[in-house]
C-alpha cells in the first residue's frame, strides 16, 4: 500500500479547501480506506475543524519545519483520519524555509516513510502561493482545485495553473491536476451555471463529481470537531452526498446514481448546470 497524495489547492480564500479535505477524508475513511490529512495553513482551520485547538497542540507542523521533530511524531490518531496539526506558529516558520536549501521538499522528504502507513494523503494548502504551497505541490501527485462559481475564481485557478506549471518543470514533474470541485453551487442563479460552464471550458479540466451545493451546515459543523459527512446532520444534505461521490471517484470506486441524484444531480440538472441540451453527448 502506497498512500496517493493529494494537494488541495487555491490561493484565493473562502472557497471551500479545508471544508473539502475534511469531507472527502472522511468519505474515503467510510471506504477503508487509511487516511493522513496534513494542515499546511498557518490558520489552522483543519485542525480546528476536528475539534483541536490549535494553539495547545505540541508537536506540530510547525515544529518539522523549524527541525524539532519529525512529521511522523506530529501525527494525531484520532477518530477515522489522522492529523498533522498546525497553528499560527508556522507562518513564522516559512521565513525559516525561506533561507533553507531544498525548502520546496522539506514535506515531500517528511512524508516518505509514511506513505506505505496510508492509502491517501490529502494536504490542505494554504490560501496563497508562497512557500509552504508550494511544499505541497512538490510532494503531492495530484492536485484537487476547489472553486467557487462565482467570477473572481477565474483569476485564482489561472494563478494557480501557472504555479503548478512551474512546479511541474522545477520540484515535481510528475504532479497532475485532477480536477475541479466546485464549491459552495447554487444551482438556482444563471450566473452560477455560468460561470462553472466556463471554467471547464476556458481550462479544459474535469469536474469531479457532483457541484457541492451551498449549505449552512458544513460552516457549523467545526462547532462539534467533526465533518458534515461524519456527522449525523449531513443526512440528507446534498453537499454531503457530493463529497461521497467525489471520494468514491477518486477511489476508483463506482458512483451509485442514487448517490449523484441526492447530491442534486440527475442527468436533468447535470443538463441544465452545464448548458447542455437534453440528451446530448456528456
Amino acid at each position: 500500500m502506497t498512500a496517493t497524495v493529494y494537494a488541495v489547492a487555491n490561493q484565493k480564500g473562502g472557497v471551500g479547501k479545508t471544508t473539502t479535505t475534511l469531507n472527502l477524508a472522511t468519505a474515503m475513511a467510510e471506504l477503508d480506506a487509511a487516511v493522513l490529512v496534513v494542515d499546511l495553513d498557518p490558520q489552522g482551520c483543519l485542525t480546528f475543524s476536528l475539534g483541536y485547538d490549535p494553539d495547545g497542540i505540541e508537536p506540530s507542523l510547525n515544529d518539522t519545519v523549524v527541525g524539532r521533530a519529525g512529521l511522523a511524531d506530529t501525527i494525531i490518531q484520532q477518530g477515522q483520519v489522522d492529523l498533522v496539526p498546525a497553528n499560527i506558529d508556522l507562518a513564522g516558520a516559512e521565513v525559516t524555509l525561506l533561507a533553507r536549501t531544498g525548502r520546496e521538499y522539506l514535506l515531500r522528504g517528511e512524508l516518505v516513510d509514511l506513505l506505505d502507513s496510508y492509502d491517501v494523503v490529502l494536504i490542505d494548502c494554504a490560501p496563497s502561493l508562497g512557500v509552504l504551497t508550494i511544499n505541497g505541490l512538490t510532494a503531492a501527485d495530484e492536485v484537487v482545485i476547489p472553486v467557487q462559481c462565482e467570477t473572481l475564481s477565474h483569476r485564482g485557478v489561472s494563478q494557480l495553473l501557472e504555479t503548478i506549471n512551474d512546479v511541474k518543470r522545477l520540484t515535481n514533474r510528475s504532479l497532475e491536476v485532477r480536477g475541479l470541485v466546485a464549491t459552495l453551487f447554487d444551482p438556482r442563479p444563471r450566473h452560477s451555471r455560468e460561470v462553472l460552464q466556463d471554467l471547464l471550458a476556458r481550462y479544459e479540466l474535469p469536474l469531479l463529481g457532483p457541484p457541492v451545493r451551498k449549505s449552512i451546515r458544513f460552516a457549523e459543523s467545526p462547532t462539534v470537531g467533526a465533518s458534515l459527512v461524519g456527522s449525523s446532520s449531513g443526512s440528507g444534505v446534498p453537499g454531503a452526498a457530493a463529497y461521497r461521490a467525489i471520494a468514491r471517484e477518486l477511489l476508483g470506486h463506482p458512483v451509485d446514481p442514487g448517490l449523484l441524484a441526492a447530491a442534486g444531480w440527475t442527468d436533468a440538472q447535470r443538463d441544465r448546470a452545464l448548458g447542455r441540451s437534453e440528451g446530448s453527448p456528456r
